[in-house]
């Protein structure tokens, strides 16, 4: 079973470097998407304010999968917008285990 640390370690610095390029490319189109970049920047500081501690996320994850109708990616976008849902589905669904 995967850890929410070692998914955290292994998502999270491509997410700092691809959430933003997919909100800047895909926002017009997508405006949900700029909802979804302000729950992951909620989610980033509080991991980062925990420290080694288990971050309070429930509120933010549920958000999550209700703004996202449980990650589904939309059908006309990139791989990396595809990316950065199956990457916070993964943080989610390790959080919750």
């Amino acid at each position: 079973m995967t850890t929410f640390d070692q998914v955290k370690e292994h998502n999270l610095g491509k997410l700092e470097l691809y959430v933003p390029v997919v909100a800047r490319v895909h926002g017009g189109s997508h405006p949900e998407f700029h909802d979804v970049r302000r729950l992951y920047d909620q989610i980033s500081a509080k991991v980062k304010e925990a420290g080694t501690q288990r971050p309070k996320l429930d509120n933010e994850f549920e958000q999550l999968r209700q703004l996202t109708d449980n990650y589904a990616v939309p059908g006309d976008v990139c791989e990396s917008y595809e990316a950065v849902y199956d990457m916070l589905a993964e943080l989610d669904k390790a959080y919750q285990a």
